[in-house]
């Protein structure tokens, strides 16, 4: 066996074998069970922390981006686990790692978590997603808080159906044999799926929302292109809050936030500090170098996304044209695909792209998006060379409007085959833009 000491397997050894090893450990799950030795081998690092996790369909990035923020500000030394990087130091943004997972491995999360504690970091935030809660990535984690963003299909390319996604996402809020419930269950008032999480964790659940009743609510809400205004109610008082982020969906992601800031024992001030200048990479991320239009890049890659996004440029703007750039991603869930094209036709034009086509032949996926496309009544226009895509639609675009680049946000590359191409939205429109004549900076 290569000089190994011990294996841990769901299988018994082979009779040959038997005799070679000073253990052997049959177990029901290997993943489960790496998990859980992964964490006694480091000490059990996350029961060292107030580890918060955020899970849900949308806004998991940007839920966890605000709250390290906030905890931040708050002195708490956070470490920042997610799709877009991992920091074990959230005030260090330039010694982040670049994520392969939303969610690290068990042995790779535990190890940080280790470094984490040992460089006296005193909480940490981590995207929680259905795949590591599937695959029990976080199985020995001990959660002070879990939070729920809203719920809507996705990943039905590994999951068996909807209610399979929905109960892979649910783990985070339960206890397991190897992992306790989380102290607190932060939910979603206005989310369908809320009510059954409630009933299901036995944790203490605190509720945020705009329509329903909640606990940490929202009033005088203001939102424009300069950012959100508002004041949110909460159980320690009022908090008065401003934000650069834009959009409805975006008061949902500030009050998520704000009820784990304020169960975790943050005050007002350092609450409004922690908002009031963070921006989320390729997050409804504006680029702007003097163009009398709006050009907005996220990474909207979902149909409950792509709707939130287009909903939220419509308040930003209600006179101009809504132009899109947006495509679907090869080697995922087809079923979505025409359900985005759906959502996009409520756009006045749409440029229908790549996005990374991965094994798959880009234009049949174009031709799933088209279904959607074609029953909306869609105006619109398929380029599949994404840069060019970008550039026609910043070239259409007039005086007032407003352009979405959708689906890629913060990525830096485009997946095409086996290959990992180097391309970023957010360069691609300030290089259209340059062509255009516009010369402005952010």
């Amino acid at each position: 066996m290569r000089g190994a000491l011990a294996v841990v397997s769901e299988s018994a050894p082979a009779h040959e074998l038997d005799k070679q090893l000073a253990a052997w450990v049959q177990v029901p799950n290997v993943r489960r069970a790496l998990a859980v030795a992964a964490s006694e081998f480091y000490g059990r690092p996350s029961a060292q922390l107030e580890l918060v996790g955020v899970t849900g369909t949308n806004g998991k990035t940007t839920v966890s981006f605000l709250i390290a923020s906030i905890l931040n500000a708050a002195g708490k030394k956070p470490a920042l686990f997610g799709t877009i990087e991992y920091r074990l130091n959230f005030a260090e943004a330039g010694q982040s790692t670049p994520a392969p997972n939303t969610t690290p491995e068990s042995l790779d999360l535990q190890r940080m978590l280790r470094r984490v504690v040992d460089e006296r970091g005193k909480s940490a935030v981590m995207e929680v997603s259905s795949h590591s809660l599937a695959l029990d990535r976080v199985a020995a984690c001990s959660f002070r808080s879990a939070v729920w963003t809203n719920f809507s299909r996705d990943h039905l390319d590994f999951h068996s159906g909807v209610e399979d996604y929905f109960a892979a996402k649910a783990k985070l809020f339960l206890a397991s044999e190897n992992k306790p419930a989380p102290q607190v269950a932060i939910l979603n008032a206005d989310d369908p799926r809320c009510s059954a999480i409630a009933e299901q964790t036995p944790a203490r659940v605190l509720r945020f929302g705009i329509g329903q009743p909640a606990d940490i609510s929202v009033r005088k809400w203001k939102a424009g292109r300069s950012g959100i205004t508002f004041t949110a109610q909460t159980p320690a008082g009022p908090v008065e809050l401003h934000s650069p982020l834009v959009g409805r969906h975006n008061v949902y992601n500030l009050l998520a936030a704000t009820a784990a800031a304020v169960d975790l024992e943050a005050s007002p001030d350092q609450i409004q500090q922690g908002i009031v200048s963070l921006r989320v990479p390729g997050r409804m991320e504006s680029i702007e170098l003097g163009q009398p239009f709006g050009v907005y890049v996220d990474y909207a890659h979902t149909e409950e996304a792509l709707k939130n996004l287009v909903s939220s440029a419509r308040e930003l703007n209600t006179e101009g044209h809504l132009i899109l750039v947006f495509g679907c991603g090869g080697d995922r869930d087809r079923t979505k695909r025409p359900l985005m094209g759906l959502a996009a036709a409520a756009c006045d034009r749409v440029i229908l792209t790549s996005d990374n086509p991965r094994s798959e032949d880009p234009l049949q996926i174009i031709n799933d998006v088209t279904v959607g496309m074609q029953k909306g009544s869609a105006n619109y226009f398929i380029e599949p060379d994404r840069g060019a895509a970008v550039a026609r639609a910043l070239a259409e675009a007039r005086a007032g409007d407003t352009v979405l680049i959708a689906g890629k946000g913060h990525e830096s590359y485009q997946i095409v085959g086996d290959s990992k191409l180097p391309f970023d939205d957010r360069e691609a429109a300030r290089a259209a833009l340059g062509n255009l004549g516009f010369e402005g900076s952010q």
